[in-house]
């Protein structure tokens, strides 16, 4: 009870008892040049636009002495000359830990019917992450509830990771699995331009009610403005950080960090950023990164944000802008293949393409001996499933492609596996698995 008070009497005191107001001067297609407020206002700040169709709101992305010019949440479709802006405040999100269990927009509000409040201490959205000397390494391995997770692709405390896939291959399933059955105290979903039938499909169907029982849901959906679907990924970090600094170990599930980055690209090109990186701002390699750079293990007496990342990729490219960014700052990559899906395999992943950075320190010598077994048996099927499939090859032409002709189907079905029982017991299923090519 003291604490619903103490966050009462927190919302109370951030009432402002006067308003800063001027006037829109100017509407320049996406953006409004707005008089009167220029002292005092810095980049970023949140304003609320009065007009006669009502209240929207709206972030300041260019300051001069003329004037300042803010992009609104929504259509500018009935704003006028002369309508009334409002300076709202910073960029603030105040997580509780009442939260748990519930769905919000980026602004911290329900949506999901029930009320809610505030927690007592406002957090920045594009806070700092903790200082590099500070931070802990790796923590041990997580139980994922996956078989491949648990043994070739082994997922650790703190570990931040990156799972690129086209659309339709199972992603929002796997991510369902994870909420589910990787060890962790809350999980923070952020689901950032989903279509809006898709939230209650996925809080209700994927993730059921023991993943909601734990978990934190941030959406905005893709008919929102881009500076809404932007600050959904960082109200879900800011939400991870609140329960990173309680010394609980957080799982952050962001999808998609494409759709981050594309509203972005909505929001930089309307500041007057040019687009010269396949059309994507060159502000977006350091808002992607610096995003990823607050989650990981945290500093000495606080907890960790083990963090999954989604990537949309077009035609399997790796290469394209928001792939390649984030690769190259995440502690590994899993690869979902259509052509895997679409034989009925699920988590459809591309093992020979994916990579767990937190190998070979998460697991033994004999773990490490199976996994790189594994590998290589799978390899030497790809090189030769061609040949294979066409009955070209030959028995006894290539001591490798027998073994691995012998356990392919065996260790294709175990990629699939589920495992309630935990690490031990899928690395010996793995072991009878690769038994098998040994006979």
């Amino acid at each position: 009870m003291s604490d619903i008070f103490e966050n009462l009497r927190t919302r109370i005191s951030q009432v402002a008892v006067t308003k800063r107001v001027g006037r829109i001067a100017e509407l320049t297609g996406e953006t409004l040049q707005i008089t009167g407020l220029s002292q005092g206002t810095s980049l970023g700040d949140r304003v609320l636009i009065h007009s006669a169709e009502g209240t929207i709101g709206g972030e300041v992305l260019r300051l001069s002495k003329a004037g300042i010019t803010v992009l609104p949440d929504g259509s500018g479709l009935g704003l006028a000359i002369h309508d009334t802006v409002e300076i709202a405040g910073r960029a603030e999100i105040a997580p509780d830990n009442s939260w748990i269990g519930r769905i919000i927009d980026p602004f911290g509000k329900p949506i999901d019917g029930r009320p809610l409040m505030p927690g007592p201490s406002p957090r920045a959205l594009r806070a700092s992450p903790p200082a590099p000397a500070t931070r802990r390494a790796f923590g041990p391995r997580l139980e994922t509830g996956t078989a491949t997770f648990n043994t070739l692709l082994p997922l650790v405390r703190g570990q931040r990771i990156g799972l690129f896939a086209g659309s339709g291959v199972g992603k929002s399933s796997l991510l369902g699995k994870f909420a589910r059955g990787v060890t962790a105290d809350v999980v923070v979903i952020a689901l950032v331009g989903e279509r809006g039938r898709e939230l209650r499909e996925f809080t209700e169907r994927v993730l059921g009610p023991q993943g909601m029982a734990r978990a934190v849901v941030v959406t905005a959906t893709s008919d929102q403005s881009p500076l809404v679907r932007r600050r959904c990924m960082w109200t879900a970090m800011a939400v991870a950080e609140h329960f990173r600094d309680q010394g609980l170990h957080v799982l952050l599930l962001a999808d998609s960090i494409t759709r981050f980055a594309e509203a972005h690209r909505e929001v930089a090109l309307a500041a007057g950023e040019q687009g010269n990186l396949r059309g994507f701002p060159p502000s977006t390699s350091h808002t992607i990164m610096s995003l990823a750079e607050r989650a990981g293990p945290g500093a000495e007496g606080s907890g960790d944000i083990t963090a999954v990342f989604t990537v949309l990729v077009a035609g399997s490219d790796m290469d394209e802008p928001v792939a390649d960014i984030l690769r190259g700052v995440l502690d590994g990559h899993v690869v979902m293949d259509r052509a895997i899906a679409e034989r009925g395999r699920f988590p459809a992943i591309d093992l020979l393409r994916s990579v767990s950075r937190s190998l070979p320190d998460a697991a033994n010598e004999t773990e490490n001996a199976l996994i790189a077994e594994a590998r290589r048996l799978l390899g030497a099927y790809e090189r030769a499933e061609m040949m294979i499939q066409a009955g070209l090859y030959a028995s006894g032409s290539d001591p490798s492609v027998d073994a691995a002709i012998k356990v392919w189907p065996a260790l294709d079905a175990f990629l699939a596996e589920d495992s309630a029982a935990g690490a031990a017991d899928s690395f010996k299923r793995l072991e009878a698995c690769l038994a098998l090519g040994r006979k």
